[in-house]
């Protein structure tokens, strides 16, 4: 049985078979953010700072030798790169590495990450969350992230490092966006997960089958790979 290393339940294992969260809070203010309902927090006690995760190191190895040759998500609950001082994501990935397992990291930190860039390499993944490539609208929904353009520039030079690289486009609040983003990664983008707008009623609005529908042909005309996720799925047939 693991302690810290946990497997997602739900839609979240769409993202991963393991999962290690590594700090409290996030400072990102992302308006879509539903972490602070399931820690039982408000939105501004939970972006409010952050704090390193308290881990028993003991455990810590202990958890990471048993999912040996297994990828572990790094974060659900956080972003492994807030604007805090992030030296602790830099000792775990080295340490999960050390155990033989490998690390699949989601950011919207951008420029940040790239300090760790030298620890990556086959077995491990890089991703950034894309809600927008409008910078304006980034702003007012993801107030304290990096800008979309630097996160498609981090994304880039990944893939030129030779590393396997992903995007989740979710949540998809401006489908045509989330579409132009596709038109504008897909060069430097291994791997599409695609999913919709969850937990605000605004959604309902949207034509998901249309969107649904013309991601998977571009997606198919630039022969990428993709997860379409079960939400968006459920209005595919």
């Amino acid at each position: 049985m693991m302690y810290y290393i946990y497997r997602p339940a739900g839609k979240a294992l769409e993202y991963g078979d393991l999962a290690l969260n590594l700090y409290n809070g996030c400072t990102h203010g992302c308006r879509y953010c539903y972490v602070p309902a399931v820690m039982k927090k408000t939105r501004e006690e939970f972006h409010a700072q952050v704090k390193p995760r308290y881990f028993n190191w003991p455990a810590l190895v202990k958890d990471i030798s048993l999912g040996k040759g297994k990828k572990i998500f790094l974060c659900f609950t956080c972003d492994p790169y807030p604007i805090e001082n992030s030296t602790q994501t830099r000792a775990i990935i080295d340490l999960i590495h050390m155990g033989g397992a490998f690390v699949n990291i989601l950011t919207k930190a951008g420029a940040r990450s790239i300090r760790d860039f030298d620890l990556l390499g086959p077995g491990d993944s890089y991703g950034a969350t894309l809600t927008f490539n409008d910078r304006t609208q980034s702003r007012e929904w993801e107030p304290n992230a990096a800008d979309p353009e630097e996160r498609m520039d981090v994304l880039r030079n990944a893939r030129q490092r030779g590393l396997s690289t992903w995007a989740s486009l979710e949540p998809v609040i401006d489908p045509a966006q989330s579409l132009e983003i596709i038109n504008q990664c897909h060069g430097f983008v291994d791997l599409f997960k695609v999913g919709k707008w969850n937990h605000d009623a605004r959604a309902n609005a949207i034509d998901w089958r249309a969107f649904g529908v013309e991601a998977i042909r571009l997606l198919e005309k630039y022969g990428k790979k993709y997860y379409i996720k079960k939400d968006l799925a459920a209005y595919l047939g």
